[in-house]
């Protein structure tokens, strides 16, 4: 059952650092760099919304499954 969790852990782990490195790069600069006061403001559409998504599902999973090593 450990080893299960371990390969299951290894796969989140290789597709969440995969999600990070694609996303747009220029977001965080643009962010930090804009004042709030923009009138400009985007949104995520299309397949910068899905990667976005699927990050904050795989860290979501990549920390549960950190957490079931405590009940193994």
């Amino acid at each position: 059952m450990e080893t299960i969790l371990q390969v299951i852990q290894i796969v989140i782990s290789i597709l969440l650092m995969i999600t990070i490195l694609v996303q747009n790069k220029t977001e965080g600069f643009n962010a930090a760099t804009m004042s709030s006061a923009s009138p400009i403001q985007t949104q995520k559409r299309g397949a910068e919304k899905v990667l976005f998504n699927a990050t904050i599902v795989l860290a979501v999973l990549f920390v549960l499954a950190s957490l079931s090593f405590i009940f193994v």
